[in-house]
Parts: C-alpha cells; sequence; structure tokens
C-alpha cells in the first residue's frame, strides 16, 4: 500500500486494485497546471478509482474533479453533503454522505465522522488498514486572538468529535491530519489531543500549504506519544538523507504490508519515503 502526498491536504492512497485520491486542491507540479502525480500517473492508472471531499471549501474540494470523469468514466466520487448544499456540484455526480453514514462496496468502506469547521471527516477501512483524513476537524482555537469563551468552546467541541470517533475506533494506523501555524502559538494543540486519545501508528501532517517547516515541528510530539511520523519534505531541500524509525519491526508486523509515502512534488523532484524491514529512508 503506497500513500502519495499531493499538496496542502490533498493525498492518494494506492493498494491492490483500488486507488483513493482524497481532498483534492492542486496537482503536485510546482510549475504546469495539471501537472503531477494525479495527471500524469494516477488517473491512468488500472484498477478502481474513488475521488473523495471532505467539503466544499476550495483548498479541499477543486470542481475540476469533475472533469476527471471524461477520462475515467468508472470514478466513484463520495462526497459530504454540504458539498451539494453549496451547489459546488449536482445530485448526479456523487454519492453524498453525513456524519454518522457510511459508503461500503466490495473493496471498502468509509465512514463520515464530524468536523470542527464543516463537512465531515473520513475513516476508510481498505485491507485491513484504518486510514483517517480529517478534512477540516481540528482544534481551531485562534489563541492570540479568540476570546476566552471562544477557546473553551472550540476546545469542547473538537473533544467531542475525538471522543465520538474514539468510541467506534479507539486505534488507527494512519492519520492524516491538520497542523497549521497560521493558527498561532498553539497551532499543535488539537493535533496532539488527537494522539492522546487515539492510538496512532503512522501521524502525517497536513493542511499547511507550503508551510513544511510548521507541518514537521510536531515530529518531537508525535513520536513522543508513540507514532511514526512522517515529515513532507520542504521544497528545494535534496532528500538523499536518511533518517531511522525505530522499532519499526512493530509497525511492520501490525500492518502486514510495507508502506510507501511519496511525496509528490512541491520539491522539484518524485521523492519518496520507503519503509523496509528495519528502517526509512528519502529515495529521490
Amino acid at each position: 500500500m503506497k500513500l502519495d502526498y499531493i499538496y496542502h491536504s490533498g493525498f492518494a492512497i494506492e493498494a491492490e486494485g483500488v486507488t483513493l485520491i482524497i481532498d483534492y486542491y492542486k496537482d503536485s507540479s510546482e510549475t504546469e497546471r495539471n501537472r503531477g502525480v494525479v495527471h500524469d500517473y494516477l488517473l491512468q492508472k488500472p484498477g478502481k478509482l474513488y475521488v473523495l471531499s471532505t467539503h466544499f471549501h476550495p483548498d479541499h474540494f477543486n470542481r475540476e474533479i469533475l472533469t476527471w470523469k471524461e477520462q475515467r468514466p468508472d470514478i466513484i466520487y463520495i462526497f459530504s453533503k454540504d458539498i451539494l448544499k453549496h451547489r459546488r456540484a449536482k445530485q448526479e455526480d456523487a454519492i453524498y454522505i453525513n456524519k454518522g453514514e457510511s459508503y461500503e462496496d466490495d473493496a471498502l468502506r468509509i465512514d463520515a465522522f464530524g468536523s470542527t469547521d464543516v463537512g465531515i471527516s473520513f475513516l476508510i477501512h481498505l485491507q485491513g488498514m484504518h486510514i483517517f483524513h480529517a478534512g477540516d476537524l481540528n482544534n481551531w482555537h485562534w489563541s492570540e486572538e479568540s476570546t476566552e469563551e471562544e477557546i473553551r468552546k472550540a476546545n469542547g467541541d473538537f473533544l467531542a468529535e475525538v471522543k465520538y470517533l474514539k468510541q467506534q475506533t479507539p486505534a488507527i494506523d494512519l492519520v492524516l491530519f491538520p497542523v497549521d501555524r497560521r493558527m498561532g502559538k498553539d497551532y499543535m494543540k488539537g493535533a496532539k489531543q488527537f494522539i492522546e486519545q487515539i492510538k496512532t501508528t503512522i501521524f502525517v501532517p497536513m493542511h499547511f500549504s507550503e508551510d513544511y517547516e510548521g507541518g514537521n515541528a510536531f515530529r518531537s510530539i508525535a513520536e513522543a506519544n508513540g507514532c511514526h511520523f512522517i515529515c513532507n519534505i520542504q521544497r528545494h531541500v535534496r532528500t538523499s538523507s536518511r533518517c531511522r524509525l525505530p522499532g519499526f519491526h512493530v509497525l511492520r508486523d501490525r500492518l502486514k504490508c510495507p508502506v510507501l509515502l511519496r511525496n509528490a512534488g512541491r520539491t522539484g523532484n518524485l521523492s519518496q519515503i520507503r519503509y523496509s524491514c528495519n528502517r526509512a529512508f528519502f529515495q529521490s
């Protein structure tokens, strides 16, 4: 199974016979529109193709994805119902789900959980893996601007959603979660609360646009809580350096399959983080 980082909160999951593209905003090329891992590779890849969007915000939903059906008429679109409500797509364009609802077929199951902004988050059950894409679920407290009451409400709303998720699934293999430095000094609070409540095997930051340093700053907190943290590789940085993940044999045994995270762009070259039996390394 492979995880491709596209841009911002956009990822693709490649499994045997199945590909999912989640919260597509822009493709991975920095220099050419509609070029990158999605247009140059994933849309041509054989097998089932699912395109998911957690909500209507333009950094999570790009209407261009609806045109992909001209190239791939077999695409299954699964959207949050707010996308239909805000008229970003038509009823016939997709399957729409709300919090508490699910989509299931012979390849996967997708459960919709809540958000503290708009739309939903996704818990994906795929070939023995449990994968969580948070969408805009986060403790969105802007500590340097919000009032104490607003901070308390944001905290309570977020913890209520995490509690609801934990009741359904106390452990998740792979979590894709916002780590957005624009929030100010406590911007990692929601991510920290999440992994303290829900056992997370692999944590990948998102929703940081090109602030890779801000997203990757969560690494020490994630590892202190027993997570394997995947760094998104900063632009213009060579990616041939190696990094070890201690205790990877535990990860390998639990996942029962190799995992590859491909940083699909915003770096100039296609870069990869490949897990082997006892280490992870960047590979360009």
